[in-house]
Order: C-alpha cells, then structure tokens, then sequence
C-alpha cells in the first residue's frame, strides 16, 4: 500500500509536517524574543527611585505575611 491510498500514511505524513513546521516557527522566533540586558540603557531601566530601592519589602509582623504562614502551616 502506498501512503497515499493508507489513511496511517496520511496522518503520519500529516503529523510529520505539523511537527517540522512547529520546529522550524520555534527556531525562528527565539533570535527574535532574546534580548541582552545591557541592551535597555540603565536611566530608562530604573522603574524605582533612591527611597524605594533602599526601603525595606519584606515585612514578617504584616497581617498578609502572617495570613500565609498561618495558612500554609511553614
């Protein structure tokens, strides 16, 4: 039997293509999405200023930190 006349065949062919055509959109979108990180300049990357990167984030006596160890059991 040929592939053609084999409905297996077709699929297969089928699936074949779908896989080759998904492998060749894959590799050619990833050049595309990296970026290097020197590449944005520094004064356009800072979204904080002095004040709010020197201040303190994690704060273990506030109520939604101690909801969650509550919750979680840690």
């Amino acid at each position: 039997m040929t592939d053609a006349t084999n409905p297996e065949g077709q699929r297969r062919g089928f699936l074949r293509t779908l896989g080759l055509g998904t492998a060749a959109a894959a590799a050619a979108a990833s050049p595309v999405l990296a970026q290097r990180a020197d590449a944005v300049p520094a004064r356009d990357a800072r979204k904080e200023n002095e004040a709010g990167r020197l201040a303190a984030r994690y704060q273990p006596d506030s109520a939604h930190v101690q909801a969650f160890y509550r919750t979680n059991r840690y």
